[in-house]
């Protein structure tokens, strides 16, 4: 792949990962990414076989970020301190306001079920790869799934509610229950 090709798909990437974010991956159009990227839709189909195959990639490579933010963290803190670090994160008001390099399953789960079975698979894996990162133990895992489930949760309410004292409030009190 040449350079320019190679910039341009991420352009592209770049583009739909933002839309994802903010809307999912079944809503924003070819034409809206492709458009946000600084495009035509003609050029689309040299880069992606069609839209799902874009919102996937751009679906791995944002699940891809969240793992890497969490194997940045001291690996000397035990699960119950790296849970609480993450949901500082992921439960604050700067992350549920962001566009970029926010989480984007709160938008994406309630259409997974209407997408192909490889973004449920992706989920999968990342579910399990967050877990095994969070969990001091094999014992500790089902209490990593339940804090990664409140978070999600927490924060998929918390946008839905936006910027407000009820949406902050949501945020703390699910913060606080992570251990």
């Amino acid at each position: 792949m040449s350079d320019k090709k190679a910039q341009t798909r991420e352009r592209i990437l770049k583009a739909a990962s933002s839309a994802l974010i903010q809307r999912g991956p079944a809503e924003p159009s070819v034409g809206e990414v492709m458009g946000a990227a600084g495009l035509t839709v003609g050029g689309f189909y040299a880069h992606f076989e069609s839209k799902d195959a874009l919102m996937l990639e751009a679906f791995k490579h944002l699940l891809s970020q969240r793992r890497g933010l969490i194997a940045a963290m001291d690996t000397g803190l035990s699960g119950e301190e790296r849970r609480a670090l993450a949901a500082a994160f992921y439960l604050s008001r700067k992350h549920r306001d962001s566009t970029e390099l926010a989480c984007p399953i709160p938008a994406s789960v309630g259409e997974l079920g209407r997408l192909p079975d490889e973004f449920r698979e992706v989920l999968n894996e990342h579910i399990e790869l967050m877990v095994a990162q969070l969990a001091a133990s094999p014992e500790d895992a089902d209490k990593a799934l339940a804090d990664i489930a409140l978070m999600v949760g927490g924060l998929a309410l918390a946008r839905a509610l936006g910027p407000g004292e009820l949406s902050d409030r949501l945020l703390r009190a699910a913060k606080s229950a992570v251990q």
